[in-house]
């Protein structure tokens, strides 16, 4: 069975060398709804996506609204404690929790929209099935 891809915005929702948050909702194994953060980072036609979450103590790295990367543009930083993490491995670098990784999100651009694989959304459930792009 084909993992079904949600959009979650199109491509060029995100300027190249830029992070968007993103506030989801999956449905879990137990088939309860949670809260599910995300941080795209959009580099050139490449994305990466991650769990908005520290593995340090689990802050949300955003250190300000919508604020995500170092100020050189070049890696994720978590703005409780300064920890600075590769775009495309989600490598700590430096700070606390070094050498350790984000958790990854699997992101796909298809037709100018990058979508989610691999979770299921919560969605309304007057909504039609066919919000989910087959992948």
């Amino acid at each position: 069975m084909a993992d079904v891809a949600y959009v979650i915005c199109a491509l060029n929702d995100i300027q190249s060398q830029r992070a968007r948050g993103f506030d989801l909702a999956v449905i879990d194994e137990s088939g309860e709804e949670k809260n599910f953060p995300i941080v795209v980072v959009r580099w050139g036609k490449q994305v990466f996506g991650y769990v908005n979450s520290c593995p340090h103590h689990g802050n949300r790295l955003d250190w300000e609204r919508e604020q995500y990367l170092d100020p050189t543009g070049l890696r994720l930083m978590c703005g409780k404690h300064g920890a600075l993490f590769e775009l495309g491995t989600g490598r700590c670098s430096s700070g606390p929790c070094r050498n350790e990784h984000l958790t990854p999100v699997q992101l796909e651009v298809i037709d100018g929209d990058i979508c989610i694989l691999g979770v299921t959304l919560a969605e309304d459930e007057d909504e039609d099935d066919e919000s989910g792009v087959e992948a």
